[in-house]
């Protein structure tokens, strides 16, 4: 339970940063981010999960990229629940999709996996 927090705290903290790199990505507070954050990773897991089954084979003929508009497609859903948590565009929604993914990536890097 307390690495899921961890989890979920970081993902906000990831959000914030995104904020301050892409341009037309916008959060208002930590707190904010954090609601994002979960609001995100849920719909990640569902709409996200279907949308990825079904776009499977164009994602392996873009040897993977295509995730990217489809987490950017999260992102912009997610940021119409969330007050406070403003996209301007789909490209700051890709590009926030990449550097969040970039970020996630390096958080998993550095912290130990708990195995």
């Amino acid at each position: 339970m307390l690495r899921l927090l961890g989890n979920w705290c970081l993902s906000g903290i990831a959000l914030l940063v995104v904020s301050r790199v892409v341009r037309g990505f916008e959060i208002d507070s930590l707190g904010t981010a954090l609601v994002a954050a979960l609001a995100f990773g849920l719909l990640n897991a569902t709409v996200g999960l279907v949308l990825k089954l079904v776009t499977f084979p164009l994602t392996l003929v873009t040897l993977g990229v295509f995730l990217l508009v489809v987490n950017a497609l999260m992102l912009e859903l997610a940021s119409g629940f969330v007050s406070g948590f403003h996209i301007r565009s789909f490209g700051a929604a890709f590009w926030g999709a990449a550097v969040l993914a970039l970020l996630q990536m390096m958080i998993r890097l550095l912290l130990p996996s708990g195995k």
